[in-house]
């Protein structure tokens, strides 16, 4: 039990400086484009209405971004280029990457341990299991790039 704990410390610090410093960022990035040729889009009344919704309701999703791959930093760069108070933003990102670190700590350390054990006990098992691992991801992704891309509407409209 001190092992997860451990790393569900180490693994709750690392998600606390992460997150937070792509919040910083966000936040830096947007104080930016204020002063920029972008600051007249940046006040129109949608994007200001889209900064206010963020503002009050992002919080949950900033929280659940935790749960998924790949939303996480677009929701805490999102929170931070949208300028989330603080007091809004600082609960989410505690509670969803508590929850992010638990997750992490306990799956991810079984599923060393399994493997660990697999090595151990049957080597050829173990290597036939990460190389059927490593073949299955690059077929997904050898598949996703050959697929065709659908014509948008503009080169339909420009062939007819």
């Amino acid at each position: 039990m001190d092992k997860i704990a451990l790393t569900a410390g180490a693994l709750y610090a690392i998600v606390l400086l992460r997150a937070g410093g792509t919040f910083a960022v966000g936040w830096l990035a947007s104080a930016g484009a204020r002063r920029s040729r972008f600051a007249g889009r940046i006040s129109s009344a949608k994007f200001r209405r889209a900064e206010l919704a963020i503002q009050r309701w992002g919080a949950p999703v900033v929280a659940v971004s935790f749960l998924t791959i790949g939303f996480q930093t677009a929701a805490n760069f999102l929170a931070g280029s949208m300028r989330m108070p603080l007091p809004r933003y600082l609960p989410a990102l505690f509670v969803g990457g508590a929850a992010w670190a638990l997750i992490y700590a306990t799956a991810g350390l079984g599923a060393l341990e399994v493997l660990g054990r697999l090595f151990a006990e049957r080597t050829a098992l173990g290597v036939s299991a990460v190389a059927v691992l490593l073949f299955t991801v690059c077929g997904v992704v050898v598949y996703r790039r050959r697929k065709p891309v659908p014509p948008s509407s503009d080169t339909v409209a420009d062939e007819a």
